[in-house]
């Protein structure tokens, strides 16, 4: 049991802490860390920061601080940090810090900042930055997307910014202005801070459920601080975005830097307005190229008819000649014919009429008068001319013509008659 003389007071020891740290650590430090959370006081002007180390079981930083830099120290370490890096000090930032440690019996254990090195803070990010392009090429995705076909007219864009953000009024007042229908939709993100990386993934994946409604996407932002491009540095957003099945465009702002997300997509452009213009130019390009086409046409459809006319022409006076020669051959063979035919049918009718005087001759020689003028004579019984003999009996009465006059007889019996 502790005895009375023996007893220390709890103030007598944080003073003897104070004394033990103030004596070892006398001098500033240089020491690297974490921003986990920053905050600068608006009425003083004081800027308080939470440093952290990570690296601890289950998420748990390994180590964590207060700190704090006083409002003149302040303002002069955030404009030279600034002007060096283009970037503003925030959360999640990884920073080399001059510090002197401080200890009040109250306030407990905290760092005073008093100088800041900027490369330390720029090689960090270019590591970060090296790194994830490194890691995307290790996995064959770095030139997924690039090697995607943009459509000839980017009609249908899906955008991915804040509805509020300059950039995203830029793009619009740019397309607005062209005389094109270029349909955009919109899906919001956080374009910068902590929930930027997660927040632009997610509208990708809600693009990627409808990935049939558009021909691009376009991720556009306004200009920000040198900080504000981190994300787009990051492993798993480029990750995402260089395995989108859509091309992509992007226009996030920094004319100096480019970023992860840039070297991955399609088409990376500075600016959103560089951005619009780029989908417009597709526009005017395909337009003049259809202004083409139908001048090519015109022209080559003139000069098939001024040909195909030309040719008929020529066809025309060959036909006609041809159909003169066809006409003039025929006619000298029709003279032909018609002399022809004229010959033959008077060849036809003389002989025809030597045939009919032939046969009229004939006629005339075979007529009964000439007959019985050179002494036959006609012998009838019953009106019919008797040509045999036989056919009559005795007692018969015939007529008898002769060439003058006619007689009757009757037949005797055949027998009497040849005795007679």
């Amino acid at each position: 049991m502790a005895t009375a003389n023996r007893h220390t007071t709890l103030s007598e020891l944080l003073s003897s802490v104070k004394e033990a740290l103030v004596s070892s650590f006398s001098l500033p430090r240089w020491v690297t860390a974490e921003i986990g959370e920053l905050h600068v006081n608006r009425s003083s002007g004081h800027c308080y920061l939470e440093l952290i180390e990570k690296g601890g079981a289950n998420g748990v930083p390994s180590a964590r601080v207060n700190a704090s830099i006083w409002r003149n120290t302040y303002s002069l370490l955030s404009a030279y940090f600034r002007s060096a890096t283009e970037q503003e000090l925030c959360v999640g930032m990884k920073v080399l810090l001059k510090v002197t440690i401080s200890f009040h019996e109250l306030y407990g254990f905290s760092l005073q900042i008093s100088d800041i090195d900027p490369a330390y803070t720029l090689g960090e990010q270019e590591l970060q930055r090296q790194q994830t392009i490194t890691q995307l090429k290790e996995d064959g995705i770095y030139d997924l997307n690039k090697e995607l076909p943009l459509p000839i007219v980017l009609q249908r864009i899906a955008v991915i910014s804040s509805a509020t953000a300059a950039g995203h009024r830029d793009f619009m007042k740019e397309l607005e202005s062209s005389p094109f229908a270029i349909q955009t939709t919109l899906f919001q993100a956080f374009m910068q801070g902590d929930n930027a990386e997660q927040s632009i993934i997610a509208a990708l994946e809600a693009i990627a459920e409808r990935e049939e409604e558009f021909d691009a996407v376009a991720i556009i932002r306004g200009g920000g601080s040198q900080s504000d491009l981190s994300c787009f540095n990051s492993y798993e957003l480029c990750c995402n975005i260089a395995q989108f099945p859509l091309p992509i465009l992007t226009g996030i702002g920094h004319d100096k830097d480019e970023s992860v997300a840039d070297m991955v997509v399609a088409t990376a452009l500075k600016t959103p307005t560089a951005v619009a213009q780029h989908v417009i130019r597709s526009f005017e390009e395909f337009y003049a190229l259809l202004v083409q086409y139908s001048q090519d046409i015109k022209y080559h459809t003139s000069k098939i008819v001024g040909e195909q006319k030309e040719q008929l022409l020529l066809n025309g006076i060959k036909l006609e000649r041809a159909g003169n020669k066809i006409i003039s051959e025929n006619r000298n063979k029709l003279i032909l014919l018609q002399n022809q035919l004229k010959e033959r049918t008077t060849h036809f009718i003389n002989s025809a009429r030597q045939t009919l005087d032939t046969a009229e001759k004939i006629i005339y020689n075979s007529a009964p008068e000439r007959i019985l003028a050179r002494g036959f004579a006609i012998v009838k019984h019953n009106g019919k001319a008797v040509r045999d003999a036989a056919s009559l009996t005795s007692t018969d009465t015939v007529e008898i013509r002769f060439e003058k006059g006619t007689t009757t007889a009757q037949i005797l019996d055949h027998e009497k008659a040849d005795k007679l």
